[in-house]
């Protein structure tokens, strides 16, 4: 037993506190570097997969490499935090630096990864040995309450970075703030608790480490802004427009004021102002051969899809579905996109529904529009759902008798298994299609019930700017130049995602 400035009592809760906070900022730099990554590289379900079991295996490690800190426990544990803190509050601005100004960022997260789990898993046999410093309590009394703090904290760090730190501070000011509380409850704990257990330089020295991780997450977290300008214009170049995180995602807008403007979603280039209407109008107008009075776009919040909609004089109504309310909001505001858009968010035929694409479509109205357009992500970048069987199912329920669906399905030459994946699954829904390809690798199906649709233009479709109506022809064969030999890919479904590239 050490001489304490409390009762054992109170020291030991006072240590299980310390373990709640500590669990609870481990788990957020593991989302903090999950997310990130999923931003920046993509693939959210790999990314997970690979910083977790990262981690756990880090922490295995971590653990086995404590033993050697126990005889020195104290210590050790003030300097493990001070090093974690600064390592797991940085990570995020380490991450988004790599992708920014080397173009990849693999590495630095595998390392970030590995060098956060060591860490974590370092601090619970260190707590143990300070726990059995103060306490004179079974051993395995002592690891059940010390994992029940952990576990806890757990939660409400699992908790607090989506609904709390994310929406408030965003991923890098949040990741520096749990880093300085990570800081501020190891200092505490081992300066004041333990602190007659140390000679004076050892404190003074573990005093001004703390102080000197403090400041440098202080002075980060007061150039996050200036670092984020910097970091955005090494990644879209000095002509950044616009710039806003809308909750959903990060929505950049690029180009000279004299120019249409280019739309960054996430860090990938979306619509390029200058020709963003040969795959606007190759996706909506073979869709609008037939009735048309009422349309349904499911993505598509920039409006270009729209505006292509709204260009025939008997549609009667258009309704967007976009989850992210904020890409609305500019499209309708920005002077620049909404003139690329036409303005079609101030046509009294606009509607706009804030609302995740499939869950709208469970409660949408059975038969109730001609045509479907779904302008979603590519396939593996948007949520499996919005590509599997189960949606377009949903999509062929609202679709009016004679109504037809097109699907932007990626790239069909570079990625054909992806695309002809999609195209099976638009087929196992029920729907009867009829792939084409056109300029640019641009692949979408047109699909409707019973026969596959004819790929042609209405006869008054509106002017083009494109040479659609010529080339439209030569859509149809170029698209099959990628077909899969045999049978058809497997259909994709909300159990069993196969958009692997």
């Amino acid at each position: 037993m050490v001489l304490l400035p409390v009762r054992p009592e109170a020291a030991r809760y006072l240590i299980l506190a310390v373990v709640f906070v500590c669990a609870a900022c481990g788990l957020v730099y593991e989302l903090e570097l999950v997310a990130l990554a999923s931003y920046l590289i993509g693939d959210s379900v790999t990314q997970a997969s690979v910083v977790l079991s990262l981690m756990v295996f880090a922490m295995g490690l971590g653990s086995l490499l404590a033993k050697r800190l126990r005889c020195r426990a104290v210590v050790g544990f003030a300097v493990l935090e001070a090093v974690l803190a600064l390592v797991g509050g940085g990570s995020g601005m380490m991450l988004y630096a790599a992708f920014a100004w080397s173009g990849g960022a693999h590495l630095v997260l595998v390392s970030f990864s590995l060098a956060i789990g060591v860490l974590i898993g370092a601090e619970i046999p260190l707590l143990m040995s300070l726990m059995q410093r103060v306490s004179r309590r079974d051993a395995e009394g002592t690891v059940a309450d010390l994992f029940a703090a952990d576990y806890v904290g757990a939660l409400v760090g699992g908790l607090a970075f989506p609904f709390l730190l994310l929406p408030w501070l965003g991923e890098l000011t949040g990741a520096l703030l749990t880093g300085a509380v990570n800081a501020v409850a190891g200092g505490v704990l081992v300066l004041w608790l333990f602190r007659r257990d140390m000679t004076p330089r050892t404190r003074r020295r573990l005093v001004l480490l703390n102080a000197a991780v403090l400041a440098l997450l202080a002075a980060a977290a007061a150039l996050v802004g200036d670092f984020e300008a910097a970091a955005r214009r090494a990644v879209y170049g000095d002509q950044v427009r616009v710039a806003v995180r809308t909750g959903v995602q990060e929505v950049v807008l690029t180009g000279r004021a004299s120019q249409p403007p280019d739309l960054f979603i996430d860090g990938q280039l979306t619509v390029r102002g200058s020709d963003e209407h040969r795959y606007h109008e190759a996706l909506v107008h073979p869709a609008m051969n037939g009735p048309h009075a009422r349309v349904l776009i499911l993505g598509g919040g920039d409006g270009l899809a729209a505006r292509e909609a709204l260009g025939y004089p008997d549609t009667v109504s258009v309704t967007v579905v976009d989850l992210d309310a904020g890409l609305v909001r500019l499209a309708r505001r920005d002077p620049a996109l909404s003139a690329l858009n036409g303005r079609a968010y101030d046509d009294p035929r606009t509607e706009h529904v804030t609302a995740d694409a499939f869950s709208w479509l469970r409660g949408a109205r059975r038969g109730t529009y001609d045509v479907i357009v779904s302008d979603l992500p590519c396939p593996g970048t948007a949520g499996g759902k919005l590509y599997s069987m189960e949606f377009y199912g949903l999509a062929r329920r609202v679709l009016a008798p004679g109504g037809r669906v097109v699907v932007h399905a990626g790239p069909a030459r570079a990625h054909p298994g992806t695309y002809w994946t999609v195209a099976a699954t638009v087929r196992a829904a029920g729907l009867a299609v009829t792939p084409y390809r056109s300029d640019g690798d641009h692949g979408f199906l047109l699909a409707g019930v019973g026969h596959p649709p004819a790929l042609a233009l209405d006869p008054a479709v509106p002017r083009l700017r494109s040479p659609l109506a010529e080339r439209l022809p030569g859509y149809g064969p170029a698209a099959e130049h990628g077909r899969p030999e045999g049978a058809w890919p497997q259909p994709s479904t909300l159990v069993r995602p196969r958009y692997a590239r």
